[in-house]
């Protein structure tokens, strides 16, 4: 990567750019060569841009770079007085010209102009033209008349050198104001004025160092104090944003020159009024924001955005603490088509952990049924009695939102259609419920341990259940049919906001159970296929990684037993094999699931109606699984093309949750009480969570 830099010529001794002073630097104004004993100017302009990473002196912007110097002052100006007895180098359009013609040639894709005054001839201008069409970002100093009095100078916006070559520059020119330490606009400085829109600013008060002879020059004042000597300009911010510039173009080849003016522009910090202004224009330079991927990102693979730091996978309950802290790797492409590594891990949330306690302890719905006949009602309702403001006046009838509003949380209508026939219907309760009931399983209630053969892994909502149950003679068959939506374990991030609901994604299941009643218990088998549209049992993938669902198959297995009267002993299996869909970059996986619980209840302990029970369970967990990435690991700005891999994330988790629970129930001062201790080892299947145990106590009546 070349830097052009038209100036006041360079020390060609300097170490800070010993192997990296293009053989193409030249005196363009005469023929003196590039070293000029009467200034200093170019070869500090040089440094900021350049000087090398070596351990002494400073660090230029872009250390790596190689330096074009092309010296184009006016013979013998430098040593010449101008108006205010000072020695400054003058140049003439000419010279600049041939300057930036020359830098053209040598393959510069960032030429400095850190030199102002007045407007710019035609010469110039077409040379500053050439360069934009050439592909070169073109950088220029503001000026140093911002504290100016001079009538003729308008300090509130850059001098018209600037303004001259940047309207000749078809949109690759930046114009370079200055900021001091605490990023307000330097005194010295020319505003952004009417040019804001291209105007970026950088330190440029109060910069070290001027360097005499390869060195830092040092002054010595009369007290024989020792100081480092600092220079200030508007010339040195500019080769802090060429430099700046020549960085993008060497870490992104794919860039043109219009893109990294638009980036350096676009990423500047803001200062000032808010937005671009007239006098900080677009802001200070932020390198590391300009190197910050930009746009909406994808895989270099896809066009399906998929933003960093939004949630590439929400995991669910049976996956725990599975990929914590592993790494996902993969390349993304910003809206500039610039290649960035992403750990895809980082965006993988764990579901939460259920609060089972505080669930179970404060609910306020209440439970109303009847029966007669051949027909069994139940329903479930807000119990939070809260007030009417006015009563109902009129017809009976409930539009949908009233009947959202009358807060019926569940229900369901159990008929007997035929002496070995019976029909259920339910609504916000799952299959495995509807079918313990119509089985006539009888379970003791706990707090915080569930049976296995009522998880599938992830909160439902919005669930609708049909069962039909026929007796086959010493067995009997239950056919179940449901529906509802899949809640994702955590709420999903995308974008710059945190949805406040968790995701719900469309989910089906069908099944079939065989039971049968001994003299002293009851078994039971079944199997379900439960299909799901966007989720991996529960998990969601982000659409710009692919995934189209996925089915699972579910085993069943349970038995109660009665060794004695008053005691019973009950035992549940569910086990699962999910089969992943295979989409976009998802290659598919499968995964084995469990579940188990064992029971065992005694009646009448201390009254009668009362019962003491204990659960020993493990709620479902990936046992082991994976699943399959097809992702782009690497990219070559050469042919654009990516390198293809296949990644694997292991969904099994470390931690495996164990609950037990003792719990009694009984009657108690015309209510029914229940109490309970329960112990949980690795809460949501995560080793590194403390052990979850407690006790609580519970009395409800109705009146």
């Amino acid at each position: 990567m070349t830097i052009g830099v038209v100036d006041s010529g360079i020390d060609s001794d300097s170490p800070e750019f010993a192997g990296r002073l293009s053989s193409a630097s030249r005196d363009v104004a005469g023929s003196r060569g590039v070293d000029n004993p009467d200034s200093d100017h170019g070869t500090n302009v040089a440094m900021i841009a350049a000087a090398a990473r070596d351990n002494t002196g400073i660090l230029g912007i872009a250390f790596g770079a190689q330096v074009a110097m092309f010296r184009a002052d006016s013979p013998g100006s430098c040593t010449t007085p101008n108006k205010d007895g000072k020695n400054e180098c003058t140049f003439g359009d000419t010279a600049i010209a041939a300057g930036v013609n020359a830098a053209i040639d040598a393959g510069a894709k960032v030429i400095n102009l850190s030199l102002g005054g007045s407007s710019p001839g035609s010469i110039l201008r077409a040379a500053v033209s050439r360069a934009a069409s050439a592909g070169v970002v073109v950088i220029i100093s503001a000026g140093n008349d911002g504290d100016s009095t001079d009538p003729a100078v308008d300090p509130n916006n850059p001098d018209p050198f600037a303004t001259g070559l940047r309207a000749a520059g078809n949109g690759n020119v930046i114009i370079a104001g200055s900021v001091g330490e605490t990023n307000q606009i330097s005194a010295f400085s020319n505003r952004a004025g009417s040019s804001a829109q291209w105007y970026l600013t950088a330190r440029g008060e109060r910069v070290c160092c001027v360097y005499e002879n390869g060195a830092i020059k040092i002054t010595t004042d009369s007290t024989g104090a020792r100081f480092v000597t600092l220079f200030s300009g508007t010339s040195f911010s500019a080769p802090q944003i060429a430099g700046a510039a020549a960085l993008l173009f060497q870490a992104f080849p794919n860039l043109t020159a219009a893109q990294v003016v638009d980036l350096l522009l676009r990423t500047g910090t803001d200062a000032g009024a808010t937005g671009t202004d007239a006098t900080y224009g677009r802001g200070i330079l932020n390198i590391a924001a300009a190197f910050a991927p930009q746009g909406a990102t994808a895989l270099s693979t896809s066009t399906v955005p998929l933003p960093i730091g939004d949630t590439t996978i929400a995991t669910s309950r049976p996956m725990g603490d599975a990929r914590i802290g592993a790494p996902l790797d993969t390349v993304l492409l910003d809206g500039y088509g610039r290649a960035y590594d992403y750990n895809l891990a980082s965006g993988v949330r764990s579901a939460a952990v259920a609060p089972r306690l505080t669930a179970a302890l404060t609910g306020t719905s209440r439970t109303i049924g009847g029966a007669g006949g051949a027909v069994a009602m139940a329903f479930t309702v807000d119990a939070t009695g809260r007030a009417i403001a006015q009563p109902w006046q009129g017809a009976l009838r409930l539009s949908r939102g009233d009947a959202e509003a009358a807060r019926v949380l569940a229900g369901q209508v159990v008929a007997r259609i035929a002496p070995k026939t019976s029909v259920a219907f339910a609504f916000a309760q799952g299959a495995d419920g509807l079918v313990a009931q119509l089985q006539g399983r009888n379970e003791a209630a706990f707090f915080v341990a569930g049976s296995a053969h009522d998880d599938v892994g992830f909160d439902q909502s919005n669930q609708t259940t049909l069962a039909v149950r026929r007796n086959l003679g010493t067995w009997a068959l239950t056919a179940t049919a449901a529906r509802g939506n899949a809640i994702t374990g955590s709420p999903l991030q995308f974008g710059t906001s945190l949805e406040a609901r968790r995701g719900e994604f469309p989910v089906s299941r069908i099944g079939v159970a065989f039971d049968r009643g001994f003299e002293a218990g009851r078994a039971s088998i079944g199997a379900s296929w439960l299909h799901e549209t966007g989720t991996v049992l529960g998990a969601r993938i982000h659409s710009g990684l692919g995934g189209s669902g996925a089915d699972t198959m579910l085993a069943d297995a349970a038995a109660q037993w009665s060794p004695a009267p008053g005691w019973q002993l009950g035992g549940a299996l569910r086990a699962g094999f999910t089969r992943a869909g295979s989409a976009g970059t998802l290659q598919g996986g499968t995964l084995v699931t469990s579940a188990w619980s064992l029971d065992a209840l005694r009646s009448d302990v201390f009254a009668p109606g009362d019962s003491v029970a204990l659960r020993l369970s493990q709620p479902l967990r990936v046992e082991s699984g994976t699943l399959s990435f097809l992702l782009p690991i690497d990219y070559s700005y050469e042919t654009l093309q990516t390198g293809m891999g296949l990644r694997t994330l292991s969904l099994a988790p470390q931690g495996r949750e164990l609950d037990a629970e003792l719990g009694w129930s009984g009657p108690l001062l015309y209510g029914q009480a229940h109490a309970g201790v329960f112990y949980r080892k690795d809460p949501g299947h995560r080793a590194a969570l403390p052990d979850d145990k407690g006790m609580a106590v519970s009395w409800r009546a109705a009146f």
